[in-house]
């Protein structure tokens, strides 16, 4: 966990989800719902090199009442 300077804490986590041309195991609707549940305000996405997934992961955290975060890993 990782204390932010507004001094609201974050989990620093490496979660593959799953898309139509991703790796991972949780689609962005299950992860979005998870974090929602959990109470978290906002969560990141970073893609690999491609933004395939940012799209759906962004109107999935949306729909959620999560505020998005999205990166590129290049």
């Amino acid at each position: 966990m990782y204390k932010a300077s507004n001094g609201k804490c974050y989990y620093k986590v490496g979660l593959h989800i799953h898309t139509n041309l991703s790796d991972g195991a949780v689609s962005p609707e299950q992860m979005a719902e998870i974090y929602r549940a959990a109470g978290f305000d906002a969560v990141a996405i970073t893609d690999h090199g491609v933004m395939y997934g940012c799209i759906d992961f962004y109107k999935a955290a949306k729909a959620a009442g999560i505020k998005p975060i999205i990166g590129c890993e290049v």
